[in-house]
């Protein structure tokens, strides 16, 4: 059965929903990269495990199925201009999205943002690949 549903009035009425924003970042040095995100969630607390929806045309698909681990970095209401950076809304892409931010490493080595509101270290123990995203269930190692 096919859908009636326009995909832009979906991605539309979608965005419209409340929730948090966070960068899933990945990679070192200048082999990293990152995206804003609002599908982030919780999947259980023992162990602690959460899901991440990644578009699999995103430049950090690739690297985080490379090294095995990323970082969700929480964002504040004062971090806008973050969150639309890593959106590739001003024009930066790879590690230049990094620039005049302050990082840090944990366990995984992922990059995690010193001043976010919880930055989270995970390594990948899943990915459910369907349609055109990835489900990405992260292991929270630090």
């Amino acid at each position: 059965m096919s859908s009636s549903i326009e995909p832009t009035a979906f991605r539309q009425a979608m965005r419209r929903l409340a929730g948090g924003v966070g960068l899933i970042t990945v990679g070192t040095g200048a082999d990293r990269t990152g995206l804003t995100a609002t599908s982030v969630t919780s999947l259980s607390a023992e162990p602690p495990r959460l899901l991440v929806c990644i578009n699999r045309d995103a430049s950090a698909w690739p690297l985080i199925a490379e090294y095995g681990a990323f970082g969700v970095n929480l964002l504040g209401a004062n971090q806008q201009d973050l969150a639309d950076r890593f959106a590739g809304k001003t024009g930066e892409k790879g590690a230049a999205r990094f620039a005049g931010t302050r990082w840090k490493s944990l366990a995984t080595g992922a990059p995690l943002l010193e001043d976010a509101l919880a930055a989270i270290d995970c390594t990948v123990e899943e990915i459910i690949e369907r349609h055109s995203h990835a489900i990405v269930i992260g292991r929270i190692e630090a």
